[in-house]
């Protein structure tokens, strides 16, 4: 009998009637000669309420206490499942993260799996449940609960797809799929049949947030071709998996876009070995990501360092610099946090040029100045100020014909 994996999002079970329609899907999924492993998010914005409630409780609560609370969304809607399933006839049971065998490291609030052991889950399965498991959550191997971090139960399904070498992972959420861009922004966006691992994990990595970039990663890295689709309308959604067109007519095949972003500046630092890594590596100890980075040529051996971060993170970010840059003698320091990224993405664009120069005279044309730029084989990103992000999504989006995709 072949076996899926669905992933349903915290707007598919926001309340019980969208409980009751989730269960109505994964009836259909079972009459259609299928074993399914379902694994859920927290009802609607549950996670948001139980942080307000926690920072109302205290003003820096410990990430492991946080993990604790934040893991209990799940298992309420996971158990609301499960009740709804056995009330249409069919034997169901839940499973929080620990239970389900998801053993992760001990990274409070973003943490990552280090192994799955599906042997509870395939026991369960034989003997004709549907299991249900708790997303988003794992356990150390001292039995701490951990969270997998925003968007962890997409990473969730996908693991346990690849552990359970189910043929096929299923994302429910409030969308049809992956499109050329964010249709709030663009309705003339089209919805992507198909898209590679490769432009997909650039699409969620640059603010596409239909699905979690480690998600995609763990697709390609097991081969577990990953469906899109929404979980209110019954319509195909967007394949993520290797194989795609081999010839594609427009080389950029979406636009995304990410407004939580910052920069920070440098001035004055001293330009001599071992800056940047006393300046990066207590970022990285500390799980602060780093984007762009550029530095300027130096002059009379000083110069000025500048790269980007979660907006999110800006705070943090600035208790560890600013002491660091006193350190080594940087004149100041400067932040900017009204930025957004905008990004195209496309295989087709490796190998042929030109596309850079379309992408900066669109902006131009438009009064949109470019305050930085960072590239990868299949994507070109430009930071820019955050309320010119509408323009400049609809002016590349015609720009580069998406609307035609």
């Amino acid at each position: 009998m072949p076996l899926m994996v669905q992933k349903y999002g915290g707007s598919s079970v926001a309340d019980g009637d969208k409980i009751k329609n989730v269960a109505r899907r994964i009836v259909k999924a079972r009459s259609e000669g299928n074993q399914v492993v379902v694994v859920i998010s927290a009802m609607g914005d549950t996670t948001n309420k139980l942080l307000e409630l926690a920072y109302q409780i205290s003003a820096q609560p410990k990430d492991r206490e946080l993990d604790v609370l934040l893991s209990t969304g799940e298992l309420v809607s996971s158990t609301l499942l499960a009740m709804a399933l056995e009330d249409l006839g069919h034997k169901a049971i839940s499973l929080s993260g620990a239970q389900a065998g998801i053993q992760t490291d001990s990274s409070f609030s973003k943490a990552h799996i280090l192994r799955v052991d599906p042997k509870r889950i395939a026991d369960e399965l034989k003997k004709g449940q549907v299991v249900i498991v708790a997303g988003f959550q794992g356990v150390t191997q001292d039995r701490d609960i951990t969270t997998l971090g925003r968007g962890g139960s997409d990473t969730t399904a996908v693991a346990l797809a690849a552990s359970l070498h189910a043929e096929m992972c299923q994302i429910y959420t409030d969308v049809e799929g992956v499109y050329t861009a964010d249709p709030r922004f663009v309705p003339q966006a089209v919805k992507l049949k198909k898209i590679g691992y490769e432009e997909m994990l650039e699409l969620a990595s640059y603010g596409a947030k239909v699905l979690h970039p480690r998600a995609v990663e763990l697709g390609e890295l097991y081969n577990i071709p990953i469906t899109v689709a929404s979980s209110f309308v019954d319509k195909p959604g967007t394949i993520i998996c290797k194989e795609v067109s081999m010839e594609i007519r427009n080389k950029v095949r979406g636009i995304a876009h990410d407004t939580n972003v910052a920069k920070v500046t440098i001035i004055g630092v001293p330009d001599h070995p071992g800056i940047a890594m006393s300046i990066f590596e207590p970022l990285a100890r500390a799980d602060i990501s780093v984007d762009t980075i550029v530095q300027n040529a130096s002059i009379e051996g000083i110069t000025d360092l500048t790269f980007t971060i979660a907006r999110s993170e800006l705070t943090k970010a600035m208790s560890i610099i600013e002491p660091i840059s006193m350190d080594i003698g940087a004149k100041r320091c400067a932040t900017d946090s009204s930025l957004a990224k905008v990004s195209i993405v496309g295989t087709g664009m490796e190998n042929t040029p030109g596309y850079a120069a379309r992408m900066f005279r669109a902006l131009y044309e438009q009064g949109i100045n470019i305050q930085l730029i960072t590239t990868s084989e299949i994507r070109i990103t430009c930071i820019i100020s955050e309320d010119k992000v509408r323009d400049a999504i609809q002016i590349l989006h015609k720009t580069f014909e998406l609307d035609a995709t």
